[in-house]
């Protein structure tokens, strides 16, 4: 399965330059990966330039966090014990901006979305 479709990536790569401009704002997360039995990444803009990827990341240890992951990485990352990839949430429908799901999830110690 592909990490972003292509609309996912058009609409990241739009993202991207909006946060770069003086009309960013408080952005919905665009895409939702998941994989494990706890790790989620709710996935805002892409940067073309060094491949890496915006959003609230949480590896299931209770502290989830906002920053940058490299697409690359994400792509390689394969969960024990059959090494099964990250997935895509095919059905994921952002309800709140970036920044409210990153309160949330200070105040839970996980992602819900």
């Amino acid at each position: 399965m592909k990490m972003f479709t292509k609309k996912q990536k058009e609409k990241m790569i739009e993202n991207f330059k909006l946060a770069n401009s003086d009309k960013q704002g408080d952005l919905k997360p665009v895409v939702k990966l998941f994989g494990g039995s706890s790790c989620t990444w709710l996935l805002v803009d892409l940067d073309l330039r060094t491949n890496t990827a915006f959003g609230l990341c949480d590896l299931g240890m209770g502290f989830p966090e906002l920053g940058s992951v490299s697409v690359e990485e994400l792509n390689d990352i394969r969960f024990p014990p059959f090494g099964l990839p990250i997935e895509r949430d095919l059905y994921f429908k952002p309800d709140k901006s970036i920044m409210e799901y990153n309160k949330q999830a200070y105040k839970l110690g996980y992602i819900q979305a």
